[in-house]
């Protein structure tokens, strides 16, 4: 016999499991921006080494 189907149940799950990428994907983005960029090339830029 087949299950019931739970519509309440699988859609907030499906909303969770999005609301879980969104949130990673956002600290992910926070991350990035905290880094220096040169702002020639959009690129982080790289630590300098202090000449001896």
């Amino acid at each position: 016999m087949a299950r019931k189907p739970n519509y309440g149940f699988e859609r907030r799950e499906r909303e969770r499991v999005k609301a879980e990428r969104r949130r990673k994907r956002q600290e992910a983005k926070a991350e990035r921006s905290k880094k220096p960029k040169n702002e020639k090339t959009g690129e982080p830029e790289e630590p300098e080494e202090p000449e001896k």
